[in-house]
């Protein structure tokens, strides 16, 4: 019935369903019982999953912070979706991939661009088929400072939680395009953020970039994939209204939990606009609501 209505149509169906209006089990009946879910102790594996496309220049960060700070306790995958035809971010893995880093294993996924723009593709595809204790959702503008991954598996020893969040995280200011901590590279090289330029802030819910997921969890039930229209390729980035989507499937907005050294950088501009009157339009509205910082 619903294959019948048009895009924007279903859109609102699952939005106002996600809102609370109908229960998540008409869709997902087989979300795991939490006491069938595995409790693990000690080291943890945890996949971390990214996304990329035109964002090389945050992405570099994110990648380095795993390279520069490696964890001694996680056995990390970190798995980034990206298109060949964004030779910038596909020259960025290439430097990256060269790196061995204890700990840490690169997993780099091509994917078509329509299939790329639908994000929730690529994280069912790793929700599915990861072997990992616990899989992190993620956006390439997220850092893992010194300690990160390391508090992440001490705050998550024996927990069964379907899905849990940092408490809080240190993000910056709304940049500019100009500002130089986003600049692009013509010759990728390791780069470290700038605490300094950083703020604590609470999350109030696992949002797209802070979604940790258990790992049989995330097997049993994918990233929204009985939902037809999450899993259909685009012509352009789709904006992610899935993650909510995804929080009302697991009937929780997620648990909070102590992670410390999670660094997020905003921006203005938005990677999946670039270049046109679009992006400037939408990165104007996104610096008019940012809200003016007290001294």
């Amino acid at each position: 019935m619903l294959r019948s209505l048009s895009y924007g149509w279903r859109l609102w169906f699952w939005r106002v369903a996600a809102s609370g209006l109908l229960p998540p089990w008409l869709v997902l009946r087989d979300l795991p019982a939490e006491p069938g879910r595995a409790a693990r102790r000690g080291a943890l594996s945890i996949e971390i999953v990214s996304h990329c496309w035109n964002y090389s220049h945050l992405l570099v960060y994110q990648l380095s912070s795993l390279i520069l700070a490696p964890p001694a306790r996680a056995h990390v995958m970190m798995t980034v979706f990206y298109a060949r035809e964004d030779a910038a971010t596909q020259a960025l893995l290439d430097f990256v991939g060269g790196h061995e880093v204890s700990g840490v294993r690169w997993n780099w996924q091509a994917l078509p661009r329509e299939q790329l723009f639908r994000r929730s593709i690529g994280r069912n595809q790793a929700a599915l088929r990861t072997r990992a204790d616990w899989i992190w959702f993620t956006d390439c503008d997220l850092v893992f400072d010194r300690g990160c991954l390391d508090g992440l598996v001490e705050s998550l020893q024996g927990r069964r939680d379907a899905l849990v969040y940092p408490r809080t995280e240190r993000v910056t200011t709304l940049l500019a395009g100009d500002d130089p901590m986003l600049r692009a590279e013509s010759v990728w090289t390791l780069r470290a953020i700038d605490p300094t330029r950083f703020q604590e802030r609470a999350n109030s819910r696992a949002t797209g970039p802070l979604q940790i997921t258990h790992g049989d969890v995330a097997r049993a039930v994918g990233y929204c994939r009985d939902l037809a229209l999450f899993q259909e390729p685009v012509q352009r980035f789709a904006k992610c209204h899935e993650d909510r989507v995804f929080r009302w499937l697991l009937r929780t907005q997620g648990v909070p939990i102590d992670v410390s050294g999670v660094y997020r950088i905003r921006h203005a501009e938005k990677g999946r606009y670039r270049g046109g009157l679009e992006a400037r339009v939408r990165g104007g509205l996104r610096q008019a609501r940012e809200p003016v910082a007290s001294g």
